[in-house]
């Protein structure tokens, strides 16, 4: 296939003028981008044109930055169509690139930011367009030499079946890193992510758009965000420009606690632990000898079975909340209100607010086994597992007053427990 015929210049990240012979800022259908021109963005800090990157000879269309000495590609057009020789031209068709059906708003029909490549530049969104029906995902290069797409992919999974949506990493069709649900201040799995002096951080979501964005403070300052293939991490860059180099700021996953799900179900990752990999409390091994020997993929199983009408919750702090493929969310119900919904429902296993801001609100419940639970020491959450009266009796743990007053009627020994 042709490159020309399926790319046109992107119109969101670069409004461009040339570098060569173009004096506006963007192309129309009697000019062209060839091997001997680049166009150059109006504020100088970006370049699209034909490059070769390391030891390759294939020849692609992309965008790099302008003034920095060691080429960083941020965006590639046909990296799975590479040109073989010199030959490479850039036109625009007859269609253009925006939808000009209302005169006085000329809308995009078609953004290089909505169809990224490894790198995540700030005003970029990761997620969801609802209305466009566009997933903005990042994948990272193959190889060094080859930009075509790698199996490590960074992005939000399906919105049709996912209520409470968080940022995964993906290995193939398997999830490598999992950022925790959005709580109102940051990801539940990511207790450092907080205000600091290189970037402000936003998540959206709403009816029409589900993503996280960034946008740096100083605007003096580069960085920039790349999945990488090599590394098998998602790193935050920083050019530094006394030293001619990009340093790394941060990078995911951080430590064996934040690969997915090391623990297996119902298991807890304690990094400061030995083994790493406990079970929940009232859990135990679901294979004792797999355990015994550190394999704990097979995860925890409960120590004794749910009765439904007369279970409680055990409260657990400072923790990255599970999995939430299985989870459903209401934002303008009360902590007890989330209670008294989920023990009313046989299959829901643990509670907690979706929002942990002012004071916390809004209700969000798990259903079946809880995967990917790691400890943290300090700026986890809190979430209510779902345990049996007679393993709450048995451990001492009945402390909700609720449920004594509620479920009292149900056992002498439960109301002689209550009343102490």
């Amino acid at each position: 296939m042709d490159i020309i015929s399926f790319i046109v210049i992107p119109t969101y990240l670069l409004f461009l003028s040339s570098k060569v012979s173009f004096a506006q800022d963007s192309i129309n259908q009697s000019q062209f981008i060839s091997e001997a021109n680049t166009l150059v963005s109006k504020d100088g800090s970006f370049e699209l044109g034909f490059f070769s990157p390391d030891s390759s000879n294939n020849r692609y269309l992309g965008i790099w930055y302008k003034n920095i000495p060691v080429k960083t590609i941020v965006w590639v057009a046909n990296r799975l169509y590479p040109i073989n020789d010199s030959s490479g031209l850039l036109m625009i068709n007859g269609s253009g690139v925006t939808d000009e059906r209302d005169e006085n708003l000329r809308v995009s029909s078609w953004e290089s930011f909505d169809y990224p490549t490894d790198t995540f530049l700030p005003g970029m969104k990761c997620g969801w367009d609802l209305k466009k029906g566009i997933n903005r995902l990042f994948t990272a290069w193959k190889k060094p030499d080859d930009p075509s797409p790698g199996d490590l992919t960074h992005g939000i999974l399906e919105m049709g079946i996912h209520s409470y949506p968080e940022i995964y990493v993906w290995k193939g069709n398997k999830k490598f890193y999992r950022s925790g649900p959005w709580n109102g201040l940051r990801f539940s799995g990511s207790p450092d992510l907080k205000p600091n002096p290189v970037y402000d951080y936003y998540f959206v979501s709403n009816e029409n758009e589900v993503y996280f964005t960034y946008t740096l403070k100083n605007k003096s300052l580069i960085s920039r965000v790349v999945v990488n293939q090599t590394s098998h991490t998602r790193d935050r860059y920083i050019w530094i420009e006394t030293e001619k180099v990009w340093k790394v700021y941060s990078s995911i996953p951080r430590d064996y606690c934040d690969s997915y799900g090391p623990c297996g179900a119902n298991g807890n990752c304690i990094l400061t632990a030995s083994p790493v990999c406990q079970c929940l409390k009232a859990f135990k091994p679901k294979s004792p000898e797999l355990w015994s020997l550190m394999e704990w993929s097979q995860g925890c199983v409960r120590n004794k079975p749910l009765s439904c009408h007369t279970d409680g919750f055990v409260k657990f702090v400072d923790l990255k909340l599970p999995d939430t493929t299985y989870s459903w969310v209401n934002k303008s119900m009360s902590l007890e209100e989330c209670r008294v919904k989920c023990l009313k429902n046989c299959s829901c296993m643990a509670y907690t607010n979706s929002d942990i801001s002012g004071g916390g609100s809004g209700c969000a419940i798990w259903f079946g086994d809880l995967m990917d639970i790691r400890q943290f020491l300090a700026g986890g959450q809190d979430l209510y597992i779902r345990m049996s009266a007679s393993e709450l009796l048995g451990a001492g743990l009945l402390l909700d007053l609720n449920y004594c007053f509620h479920y009292a009627f149900y056992s002498a020994s439960i109301l002689f427990v209550c009343l102490g």
